[in-house]
């Protein structure tokens, strides 16, 4: 006998009326069938009373279904209507799309998809106790396993579109082609899953407001709800899961943390995005959505998300590891547009690389409260491990920004630098512009107190003396490179915390939430003039965001000049040591009217590193040209008696609006200040560096542009 539980799924009549759309049954049918009046049916569906005990086992009998269903009401019966894919057809006034317009607002590069895509699950955190998990898996599919992929979507349905779609002459055309022709000649296909747990889930109704309908059926509909702590705010980050596949087709399971039709597993759906396109005489706008069809009359014949078995999610590689509630995004054909990851294991690392970047800081948990996010790339061929799953550490990735925040978390921050691996805390006004309408004129606006985290620089830092900003839920934003530091200053390492991202609360916090997320733009990579920042608040909020930046070079240089009072020799012993000369640029210090027409040092930092080799990093300040110069940094050893020896570069590298070519340094027309980074050859030094200066000589190259 069916064991019958207490009723524990959606209404009763919401549930009954979708059985009657999906059995293709009227409300007459199944009141004819029970032997009770039509008015009897309409009353269960309107809600107005519920049917006895017998009367339900009778209707299960009625639908072919087992009593227990009628009772849970968690599953629907079986429906008459098949899955398919469901072309959207052409607009009825000739326009045309010829590609998803969202999808170019940002790179085809795994780095964005991974700082899209983990900002999206950062946003979703559903138990704010326990960190949102995002896992990545990369999966190459060949042989009988990509044939039974390709069945398992339906391929030779889609295979039509996309020829037709592939014959066009636009950019997405020429990328479709190419795609397809890969495909057949290499019979091979990657899938990189995007699945995040503890996070929300695509909850809501089909086609009305709601987290699913703002990401499967709707462009620009950010749709947040994390309480103004959200990362992103345009609805496009979505767009970067479908431009990193090469087909354009993004396949979803997701779990939801609220039932949808007496349901939360495996709501299943796939998206697919062409351009315009013609088919059998028949026009198509371009997207595509593969599901269950839809039997209401509203929407028949559109595809719609289904709730799949056990059997379903494995055939489309969509399984979830357990029932925690989240979403798995399964881009088909996956690549990394910039060309810098093509082989599984660059596309691996450069994820790992990608997640600790931009989220290093969220990944991070003190004594009393513990990380936002945990992240974690793994790399398949054929269902076999390739590459171990690899838990993305922050403090390997960034040992010193990790001391850093650690420090904050734990409340072990000091004042002033006196040890190296101490961690300096200062606080940084940033004053938020009313809103149009709600400030007196020439009101600065209410004060918020940033902080600014700084220490010492590791040892293997290729990228330093930088100040990481951010807000919100930690993700970081950007970096900029303090101005105007003191010569000699060791490099150092900085954190910038905003609004949310200091831990407090208060009314000046989530103003200055609000304030920096206006002034970003969709790439959420500055804090700058946007059109919703001039839209939204008063006359001089750009001036405020100057001033900010400002405040924190000051803040840098305070710490920074205190640090080297507390130090004994190091880099004050340094500078004794080093010499900048620029004569052979042709700027000498009694050559006032040349020296304007020649690239200047603007700065220096250097200091001796444990093998002896010289680190320095200089600042350049160049006129306007109009040719690229094209410069020659020398490093000489100014010894006692003789010659200046030269001295070989181990490295030189550039940081900032210039370029390394074949040992020169190459600077573009109207760019005005310059970085680079050297690192001289201890086996070229003629003596050991304590006993000789070192001169750096930017000289312009020889058969340079400049």
């Amino acid at each position: 006998m069916t064991h019958v539980t207490e009723s524990q799924g959606e209404e009763f009549g919401t549930w009954l009326e979708r059985q009657l759309v999906r059995a293709d049954m009227k409300q007459a049918d199944l009141a004819q069938r029970l032997g009770l009046t039509r008015a009897a049916v309409s009353a269960w569906i309107t809600g107005r009373s519920e049917p006895r005990e017998e009367m339900k086992r009778a209707i299960a009998a009625v639908f072919g279904i087992d009593p227990a269903s009628v009772y849970n009401r968690t599953t629907d019966i079986a429906s008459a209507f098949p899955r398919q894919w469901h072309h959207r057809p052409a607009h009825a006034d000739g326009g045309r799309e010829y590609g998803n317009a969202a999808a170019f607002a940002f790179d085809a590069d795994l780095s964005v998809l991974a700082r899209e895509a983990a900002q999206n699950s950062l946003d979703e955190r559903l138990d704010p106790t326990a960190p949102v998990r995002v896992r990545y898996v990369l999966h190459e599919l060949t042989g009988e396993h990509l044939d039974s992929f390709l069945d398992a979507m339906r391929w030779d349905e889609l295979r039509p579109h996309y020829e037709a779609a592939a014959s066009g002459g636009q950019k997405v055309s020429r990328s479709l082609q190419a795609a397809l022709d890969d495909l057949h000649e290499q019979r091979s296909l990657l899938l990189l899953r995007v699945e995040d747990y503890n996070a929300a889930g695509l909850t809501g109704p089909e086609y009305q407001d709601g987290r699913y309908a703002a990401v499967v059926r709707r462009q620009l509909d950010s749709h947040k709800q994390a309480g103004g702590r959200a990362g992103g705010s345009y609805g496009l980050g979505k767009a970067t899961l479908w431009a990193t596949s090469r087909l354009g087709l993004v396949l979803v399971n997701s779990t939801l943390s609220e039932p949808h039709e007496g349901r939360c597993e495996r709501r299943v759906v796939g998206r697919l995005d062409l351009p315009w396109h013609e088919l059998g005489g028949e026009a198509y706008a371009g997207p595509a959505w593969f599901g269950e069809a839809e039997p209401e009359p509203l929407h028949k014949g559109v595809s719609r998300s289904w709730w799949a078995d056990e059997e379903d999610v494995r055939a489309l590689h969509l399984e979830r590891a357990g029932t925690a509630p989240g979403t798995s995004f399964l881009i088909v054909g996956a690549h990394d547009a910039s060309g810098g990851a093509e082989t599984l294991q660059e596309m691996h690392d450069k994820l790992v690389r990608s997640l600790a970047d931009g989220f290093w800081a969220a990944m991070i948990g003190g004594r009393t409260a513990g990380a936002l996010m945990e992240a974690s790339v793994t790399t398949l061929r054929n269902h076999h491990v390739l590459i171990a799953e690899e838990r993305v550490d922050p403090h390997a990735h960034h040992p010193a920004l990790g001391r850093a925040f650690q420090a904050y978390v734990d409340g072990e921050t000091v004042p002033e630098l006196t040890a190296g691996d101490q961690v300096a805390l200062v606080e940084v006004p940033l004053f938020v512009s009313p809103l149009k309408g709600r400030g007196r004129a020439r009101d600065k606006g209410r004060e918020h107190r940033a902080v600014l985290l700084l220490t010492a620089a590791a040892d293997r830092d290729e990228r330093h003396s930088r100040v990481v900003c951010m807000r919100g839920n930690r993700m970081t934003v950007t970096e900029q490179r303090p101005r105007e530091l003191p010569l000699g200053t060791a490099p150092f390492q900085a954190v910038l915390l905003a609004g949310f991202a200091t831990g407090r609360d208060g009314e000046d916090v989530e103003l200055a939430e609000a304030f920096l997320r206006a002034s970003e733009p969709p790439e959420h990579d500055r804090w700058d003039r946007t059109e919703e920042l001039t839209t939204l608040y008063e006359r001089g909020a750009l001036t405020r965001l100057k001033e900010f930046r400002a405040e924190i070079d000051k803040a840098v240089r305070g710490l920074v000049a205190r640090r080297e009072v507390a130090r004994s020799g190091g880099p004050a012993a340094l500078r004794e040591l080093l010499r900048l000369d620029t004569a052979g640029s042709g700027g000498g210090a009694a050559s006032g009217r040349r020296a304007q027409g020649f690239p200047v040092v603007r700065s220096v930092r250097a200091r001796v590193e444990e093998g002896g080799a010289w680190h320095v990093t200089v600042g350049l300040k160049l006129p306007d040209s109009e040719d690229p110069w094209v410069l020659t940094p020398v490093a000489k050893f100014d010894v006692r008696s003789g010659g200046r020896p030269v001295v070989g570069w181990a490295m030189l590298a550039a940081i900032d609006d210039c370029r390394v070519e074949n040992g020169d340094l190459v600077v573009e027309p109207g760019v005005r200040t310059a970085v680079f980074t050297g690192v001289t050859d201890p086996a070229t030094h003629p003596v050991r560096s304590g006993l000789a200066r070192l001169v750096v000589d930017v000289q312009k190259a020889r058969g340079g542009a400049a």
